[in-house]
């Protein structure tokens, strides 16, 4: 009974793994091609939940030939990857490339494995041109994921194949996929049946050394084994439990037997079968302890963000009151300010809440102005990432610079562009420049706004820097010192983390 327990469950995770990737292959065929911003967002709307832990992600994986390549390198870089490359290089006679396009979320683990060709490696392919031949979700057979970073990790890989066209004229797009560590799938998948002490192995296909994917090791080894098949994703894998109890209870029975002692027996019989379950109820217990503990951290953490963001919205509604002279305007101002507070939420959330860059930040904060369109807005700098206080105050500076430059500066008419770039100065800041150009003639005398007021006193006090403003007759100029922190990411592991870490994390 506990060994199906066990092969419902990871069927189940497997399943419900395919049916994402489903969801996002219907929204890639339905597009002519896959926006950076797009999949990101994508991925967060879906709000992946614990039946998804195991897993490293979602990604897309585009289908090029080696002589788009050289674009689809440039393409990768011109995303803010300086060093992104196709890797391995094709070999001659090599027709298909799948490098690995958006993987998401955004980690440093997960940025190992960008622009890695994995129609290269023969299990990897092998699944592919079954997923393409089958058109379902196809699970490889045991690998190593490119994020291991060189660590002997057993893995497998879920794909999803995406179309372009129909009937004969179908062409294979790329691939929707999940990578997954496979010691990381099993104990999520079981994280919630109580296997005692009895150990779990879980194999590709066969059971043999060389096949072994992850286990749980007994208590005690005792040779004595049950087996069962797994299928997760179209992929047959082999299920074995070992029990930790050997043959030792049948030999003493027989000899009490002998002996004469049969109640003995069933006393020890009964002692031992008390124990067991006074030592699961206590592991249970103290789950249900650690469980509680993960919660009442979640809800602190919580309680923490959400009244910093009250903060910051109490004070752009009293701001904004004060300067706005109709409820129209105020309501306009209002709403604008809000999205650029949530537009930056949602790229901290793809990052979990670690470090962002501020390319990403000023990409998400101008794209309603920008359009795609290169010769309205130019962006350069190097690759600096920020913490998540600090992107949100950056992100609430670069939505008003862009509302004035629409309303007033160059975004206000044709032959306007915007110019943003920044350097690091020093390990711990980086500065920042806004400039317009080709816009109207700024007038020298001007009614201070609650733009003003706010980058002069809400950003730069959070940011802990003076925000120079120069109304200049060519166009307006902006510069600001972003400090440059390292942020740990908030996170709950699977592994059931010791309480009081949880709490000192940093936020």
């Amino acid at each position: 009974v506990l060994l199906r327990a066990f092969v419902a469950e990871l069927e189940r995770r497997g399943s419900t793994s395919s049916s994402y990737l489903r969801a996002g292959a219907a929204m890639v065929s339905s597009m002519s091609d896959v926006p950076p911003d797009l999949f990101p967002r994508f991925v967060s709307q879906l709000q992946l939940d614990g039946d998804y832990r195991g897993a490293d992600g979602i990604g897309w994986a585009q289908v090029i030939t080696p002589g788009e390549v050289p674009e689809f390198e440039r393409r990768g870089r011109a995303m803010g990857w300086r060093d992104f490359a196709v890797n391995p290089a094709p070999k001659s006679g090599t027709k298909r490339l799948v490098p690995v396009t958006f993987l998401q979320p955004d980690t440093v683990r997960n940025r190992r494995a960008m622009g890695y060709d994995m129609y290269s490696q023969p299990t990897r392919r092998e699944a592919m041109d079954e997923a393409e031949r089958s058109a379902r979700p196809t699970a490889t057979g045991k690998v190593v994921l490119v994020q291991e970073g060189g660590v002997d990790a057993p893995g497998f890989l879920i794909y999803m194949p995406v179309y372009r066209g129909a009937g004969q004229d179908r062409r294979l797009r790329g691939f929707i996929y999940s990578p997954f560590n496979a010691q990381d799938f099993l104990e999520s998948a079981l994280e919630l049946e109580n296997r005692g002490e009895m150990g779990v192995r879980l194999y590709d296909r066969a059971a043999s050394p060389e096949s072994l994917l992850a286990q749980l090791a007994p208590s005690t080894a005792t040779g004595i084994t049950v087996t069962e098949q797994v299928l997760v994703a179209n992929r047959p894998m082999l299920l074995v439990l070992e029990s930790a109890q050997g043959p030792t209870l049948s030999r003493l029975s027989l000899a009490t037997l002998m002996f004469g002692l049969l109640v003995a027996t069933l006393l020890l019989v009964l002692a031992r079968i008390l124990t067991a379950q006074a030592q699961e109820s206590e592991a249970l217990l103290q789950w249900h302890e650690e469980q509680s503990s993960i919660r009442d951290s979640l809800t602190r953490e919580l309680n923490h963000r959400v009244k910093n963001t009250l903060a910051n919205v109490l004070s752009i509604i009293a701001l904004t009151r004060r300067r706005a002279e109709t409820i129209d305007e105020f309501a306009e101002g209002l709403d604008g300010r809000i999205r650029a507070l949530s537009a930056t939420h949602d790229l901290l959330t793809q990052s979990e809440w670690g470090a962002t860059p501020i390319r990403a930040v000023i990409e998400a904060e101008m794209a309603p102005y920008a359009l795609g369109s290169s010769k309205v807005l130019h962006i350069a700098g190097p690759h600096v990432e920020l913490a998540p206080s600090d992107a949100l105050s950056l992100g609430l500076a670069v939505h008003e610079l862009a509302t004035n430059a629409a309303k007033y500066g160059a975004l206000s008419q044709p032959g306007g562009a915007v110019r943003v770039d920044w350097v690091l100065q020093d390990p711990g800041h980086a500065r920042l420049r806004w400039r317009e150009e080709g816009g109207p003639p700024v007038e020298s005398e001007r009614k201070r706004g609650f733009g003003t007021e706010l980058l002069e006193r809400i950003v730069a006090h959070q940011l802990g820097s003076p925000v120079e403003l120069e109304f200049a007759p060519e166009g307006v100029r902006c510069s600001m010192i972003v400090p440059v922190r390292e942020a740990r990411a908030f996170a709950i592991r699977a592994t059931k983390p010791e309480p009081r870490a949880l709490s000192d994390q940093s936020r």
